[in-house]
């Protein structure tokens, strides 16, 4: 049986768009275009090997991070915004609370892969948002 976008409950990567940027890619399998969900936003971030989501914050949202694969370094600002850098690797994750600043960079040879998760959700729409985003439709391959 089909599923309606605001119905779906089993998502698939097929199901979801692709973010294209220039340092990988990111598909939300769970945002309110996806599943109608409002209080979080899941989706699988690709960091390409030397690339990274460099230094940004979320002013309404916590974010978790699950580093599914590959190895990366994570940096977290203090109380004081003093940079604390931890090497991640499968299994490990970091948690940001709302408004800190944060990035991500892949250290390693192979594609670093991590699930990401807003709560409540909305940051995504900002990266839908940025100069220079490639929307791919779902179904289709992305290619770079």
């Amino acid at each position: 049986m089909a599923q309606t976008k605001a119905a779906m409950r089993f998502i698939r990567p097929e199901d979801v768009e692709t973010h294209v940027f220039d340092w990988g890619m990111i598909k939300w399998h769970n945002e309110v275009r996806t599943t109608g969900a409002t209080l979080l936003t899941a989706g699988v971030v690709i960091l390409d090997p030397g690339k990274g989501h460099l230094r940004h914050n979320h002013p309404t949202s916590d974010e978790i991070l699950y580093f599914i694969s590959g190895e990366g370094e994570q940096m977290v600002e203090d109380e004081r915004g003093d940079a604390m850098y931890e090497q991640m690797k499968a299994g490990d994750m970091a948690y940001i609370p709302t408004g800190v600043f944060h990035g991500t960079l892949n250290t390693g040879w192979e594609p670093l892969r991590i699930l990401a998760v807003y709560a409540p959700g909305g940051p995504e729409k900002v990266l839908r948002e940025l100069p220079g985003t490639v929307i791919v439709p779902a179904g289709e391959i992305a290619k770079r």
